[in-house]
């Protein structure tokens, strides 16, 4: 089935880039058996990728993705960060791992995404859309996609050489596809030359008579003779009256094709002026079987329509025009939700939009005022929907007689059998999220002289959900405004964006982007009463528009300005209380709807209350952070014979507070390592790690041996029942002796690189986890640590990485570990091995690390 050896052939090396577009989206969509697809370009910032062309889907369906954050989670962006294809197979999936796609496009398809570009060097991403797959993507479909992507991205990387640029620019190109069926009109011309009596057909005619221009001849005689008897006289008398006026009226004639059958056609010509008029040129119309099938439509009783693939009304039968109670001109081309008021229900919109882009029939019933109901069915292609409509009985709800418009995506099933032939409504997780089908807005397009178009109707519900469930996952002031600035900029076409936050009547910066070095620097701090578009946004409590830079200095003369045309100051109120001001900036001449408006003002409400929210969750982290390093030791000891080194990191998700804690403590008998571990992410995490932390050091200092402290921090845990359990590791040290004691409570086993860089994992005896049960036994054993080795103790934090077992990464560490030069300090050592996690910007959890070296 994903086989398709006859692809198209490859464009020319002299192509455009929207002809290297159209082709590779062609050939992707050909290879992978999809329904449609499209091809997003990184735009020339980087930051968002943009819809450059598309195949198989109606371009007002992707409004709301045509522009996607580089930095956001959706499909076709996280392809271009990571260099993988990323595939679902339905909207479950879809629901599960994209939740953010789902609130714009609820509905039953699978999709692949792959990157496409050259090496290291990444232009943007390749998506093809199926109906949804019960088994998944295949994996042949997924191989071809990534065989059209890298085929797409080199020939992208040669634009450049011919002066063009790969990154996105101007509107997104559209690209057809051949449809199921041949052309339904065909149309050939002839010249005949009257005084020779020869005739020129060309290749569409000769298409339409089945016959070569060698089987036709030259002569006028060969081609009359493929014309119905009865039709010549006609024809030839019509010729010669041609002759003197210099017209050929349409005629209705007769042509006899390769199988001997007679099928009519319509002729019309002119003779061009001239002294002599001696050439009659015409064109031949063949509407194939499509007039026999249009009346065999028109004699049906029940209701047939057919929209084009962005919903518009392309033919109504007689009976739709009498279900409806409205002439065919008055739905002709228009959508027939505009049309007629009892179809205004965006419901009835969705059940369109659900059947393109699911490639499913779907139903439902609808109310003609004042009691008529009637049976829609739609059946889809990429080509367009084709309707079928028949009176019904209402549906059979005693209990509930509100005769109001079913829910969006919610089929009601008619009582009358009449509708029993319809066909199955989408999947029941597109009809439950099918309510939150908001259409989304035009993206703008980038060339700096065009202005920005207004967001479309639906599109402001969108960007509403969209920043309402990115600001939902955000708990710090510094992840509110990377939400923000990721959501509004590439949504809304944006180059510019500055927050501001109160602290004492005045503002001050929190988060900027796009703003030239130090050009913000002269409005920090300002007083909140300052007249300047910033701060009275937020003293008159309502949002500034200014669509030039001639209206902005009108209104504050003097104002400094970079090269931005249009500018959005929006107030951040929550509960009445100011908060501070948010700044749009745009490089477009742009017009701001009363709806544009409107959903700006919105988003300024819900930043603000996430800010405030964030605020209190800032000042809370500061208090406990304070208590959890606190806890950690301020030093270590300096140990004759032995070098320590610790780090510790937090995690950088939640409340940033966990559990974790290392310390070395110096005995009678020498040093004693400890690192340990407390389940959980809280301030109580924290603080049953200090009570754990004092009670090892009290029972080590005591001269207490490894097991028999495990063992009493164990029953303390116990008594305390805090609801946490914790792991711990205690290795007990001699700088004299070769010899080392260790341990171990549920805690991963350490690791000794050895003086010729040998590296392992010591596989030592150990017990289950503090604070389970009294009666849990830790046995203690026995290595050894000679001169020049280096011991180390971590968490699971270092070691675990979602998708992977914990065995692979200890022994991830272990082998960075073993290849780290020998010379160097050990203070060295530990940033090399924390690199990694210090890097990462999504640590699910603390890091702990403590290394020991004893010195040659």
């Amino acid at each position: 089935m994903w086989e398709h050896p006859a692809a198209p052939r490859a464009p020319v090396a002299t192509a455009s880039a929207e002809e290297l577009l159209a082709h590779g989206l062609r050939r992707a969509v050909h290879s992978t058996a999809a329904y449609g697809g499209m091809v997003y370009l990184r735009s020339p910032d980087r930051r968002s990728l943009v819809l450059g062309a598309v195949a198989g889907v109606p371009l007002p369906l992707l409004s709301g993705f045509r522009r996607v954050p580089v930095a956001g989670q959706l499909p076709a962006a996280v392809a271009y960060r990571t260099g993988r294809t990323v595939s679902l197979a339905g909207a479950e999936e879809t629901m599960r791992r994209f939740p953010r796609l789902s609130v714009g496009m609820p509905y039953a398809f699978a999709l692949a995404c792959a990157p496409v570009g050259v090496g290291a060097e990444v232009f943007g991403t390749l998506c093809v859309l199926w109906p949804s797959l019960d088994q998944g993507v295949p994996l042949a479909a997924r191989r071809h996609l990534r065989t059209s992507a890298g085929r797409l991205g080199s020939a992208l990387a040669g634009l450049p050489g011919t002066g063009a640029t790969v990154e996105a620019c101007g509107e997104p190109i559209v690209v057809e596809l051949p449809g199921p069926v041949g052309p339904a009109v065909q149309v050939g011309t002839f010249d005949w030359d009257l005084i020779a009596g020869t005739v020129t057909v060309d290749d569409g005619l000769q298409a339409i008579l089945g016959r070569s221009a060698a089987e036709l001849g030259a002569g006028a005689a060969t081609l009359a003779d493929l014309i119905a008897p009865e039709d010549r006289p006609a024809l030839r008398l019509a010729a010669l009256v041609a002759a003197r006026t210099g017209t050929l009226p349409t005629r209705r004639v007769r042509l006899r094709d390769r199988h001997g059958h007679y099928r009519p056609v319509r002729i019309w010509g002119r003779v061009p002026d001239g002294p002599i008029r001696t050439h009659l040129i015409g064109a031949v119309l063949d509407t194939g079987h499509g007039a026999a099938a249009v009346a065999a439509v028109e004699r049906l009783r029940e209701g047939i329509f057919a929209l084009t693939p962005d919903g518009r009304v392309d033919y109504v039968n007689r009976s739709m025009e009498l279900l409806l109670d409205t002439p065919r001109e008055q739905l002709l081309g228009r959508h027939p939700w505009t049309v007629l008021p009892w179809l205004a229900d965006p419901a009835y919109e969705d059940r369109y939009r659900a059947a393109m882009l699911s490639q499913r029939p779907t139903a439902f019933l609808v109310r003609r005022p004042p009691d008529q109901w009637l049976a829609f069915s739609l059946y889809p292609d990429t080509q367009g929907v084709t309707g079928r409509v028949i009176p019904t009985a209402p549906p059979r709800e005693p209990d509930h007689p509100d005769t109001s418009p079913p829910a969006a995506g919610t089929p009601t099933v008619p009582a009358a059998p009449t509708a029993a032939s319809m066909p199955a409504a989408q999947t029941a997780q597109t009809a439950q999220t099918a309510q939150t089908a908001p259409a989304v807005p035009a993206v703008p397009s980038l060339d700096r002289d065009t202005p920005q178009p207004p967001i479309a109707g639906p599109g402001a519900t969108y960007y509403l959900l969209q920043l309402a469930s990115a600001l939902t996952e955000a708990v710090s002031v510094r992840e509110v405004c990377s939400a923000v600035a990721e959501q509004i900029l590439p949504g809304f076409g944006g180059q510019e964006l500055a927050i501001y936050l109160v602290d004492d009547g005045r503002l001050y910066l929190a988060a900027q982007t796009g703003y030239p070095d130090g050009f913000l620097d002269a409005f920090e701090g300002i007083p909140v009463h300052a007249r300047l578009p910033g701060t009275e946004t937020l003293t008159g409590g309502a949002p500034i528009f200014f669509e030039s830079a001639h209206e902005l200095l009108a209104a504050y003369p003097g104002i400094p300005l970079d090269e931005m045309r249009s500018w959005a100051f929006l107030p951040l109120i929550a509960s009445g209380h100011p908060v501070g001001s948010c700044i749009l900036g745009f490089d477009h001449p742009r017009t701001f709807t009363t709806e544009e408006r409107s959903v700006l003002t919105g988003l300024g409400g819900l930043i603000a209350q996430a800010l405030e929210r964030a605020r209190l969750y800032d000042a809370e982290f500061a208090l406990a952070r304070g208590l959890q390093q606190a806890l950690l030791p301020h030093r270590l000891p300096d140990v004759p014979g032995l070098a320590i080194a610790a780090r510790y990191l937090p995690g950088t998700q939640g409340m940033e507070i966990g559990g974790d804690w290392y310390d070395a403590i110096v005995t009678d008998r020498g040093l004693c390592l400890v690192i340990g571990d407390v389940e959980g992410h809280s301030v109580g995490a924290a603080a049953t790690m200090g009570q754990l932390r004092s009670a090892v050091r009290a029972f080590v200092t005591g001269g207490i041996p490894p097991g028999e402290v495990l063992l009493r921090t164990n029953g303390l845990l116990v008594d305390l029942d805090p609801g946490l359990l914790a792991s711990c590791c205690l290795i007990s040290l001699d700088p004299v002796d070769d010899r080392a004691r260790a341990a171990r409570a549920g805690h991963p086993p350490p690791l000794l690189r050895h003086p010729d860089g040998r590296t392992e994992a010591l596989d030592l005896a150990g017990g289950p986890l503090l604070g389970i049960d009294h009666t849990s036994d830790y046995p203690v054993s026995s290595f050894a640590v000679p001169h020049g080795s280096v011991l180390a103790l971590y968490t699971d934090g270092l070691v675990e990485e979602a998708g992977t077992g914990i065995d692979q990464g200890i022994d991830r560490l272990r082998v960075s570990l073993a290849h780290s030069p020998a010379t160097g300090s050990l203070e060295t050592l530990a940033d090399r091995l924390l690199g990694a996690a210090r890097r990462s910007a999504h640590r699910a959890d603390d890091v702990a690390l403590l290394l020991t070296a004893r010195r040659p």
